[in-house]
């Protein structure tokens, strides 16, 4: 990486007084080496744990407090859109940073609705990274510049403000569709989230009619769609 200058040297040197705690969450084990290996190249950050799957996160969160969370959308059990909207929550000060492959407006939008400091594309060059990094513990937000402005316009107006159709939903209910795009049956989804049967049967009526799907493979093909469950 080519050394900072100026102005960019005296704000990595407010950056780096502190060593930045960093969490990877990612499914494939290969992209955290990756970039595990990226972020101990950087002096001023830290990788301090790492999650395979959004519940797997939550946990890990709770117990490391990170900085940052450099975080995947598209995972098992739980994805990064319904984690990075728990965390808000519980821990408005963390900063989420997504890695997707996803360059689509419904998935950006999302994003910075359940208040993601930043979104960068997979293949983007490591400088995009770091910066996306600098942007976040600074408080602002950062996008790829492959996220096309119209998205940021279609953030920013009015009628953006209504609910995308994964938006109707309730987290429990996106959680549970996750599940069942993922071939788990009634009975093993109310066991994992200690709920009975019955309930899980009524969540899925309630998301067909919320969603005007009339059976159980159109629930899966929307969840794929909606980055739930990979294809």
């Amino acid at each position: 990486m080519r050394p900072l200058l100026g102005s960019q040297a005296s704000e990595t040197k407010r950056v780096s007084d502190t060593v930045k705690r960093v969490m990877l969450v990612d499914d494939h084990a290969i992209v955290r080496a990756g970039l595990r290996a990226l972020i101990e190249g950087m002096t001023w950050l830290s990788v301090v744990g790492e999650a395979a799957d959004g519940r797997e996160a939550l946990s890990q969160a709770e117990a490391l407090q990170p900085d940052v969370i450099l975080m995947d959308i598209t995972m098992p059990v739980m994805n990064g859109l319904e984690v990075a909207e728990r965390l808000r929550k519980s821990y408005p000060s963390m900063k989420v940073i997504f890695l997707s492959m996803h360059t689509n407006a419904e998935f950006v939008l999302r994003a910075l609705r359940v208040g993601a400091a930043g979104y960068v594309i997979k293949d983007a060059a490591v400088p995009e990274l770091e910066l996306a990094i600098r942007s976040a513990l600074k408080g602002e937000r950062f996008l790829s510049p492959r996220v096309s402005s119209s998205v940021i316009d279609r953030f920013l107006t009015p009628q953006s403000g209504a609910s995308t159709p994964l938006e109707r939903l309730t987290p429990r209910q996106r959680e549970i569709l996750q599940l069942i795009a993922e071939g788990k049956s009634n009975k093993t989804i109310a066991r994992e989230l200690d709920l009975t049967v019955k309930t899980i049967e009524s969540h899925r009526a309630q998301m067909m009619d919320r969603l005007e799907i009339h059976d159980a493979a159109g629930l899966v093909r929307f969840a794929i769609r909606a980055g739930l469950a990979p294809e």
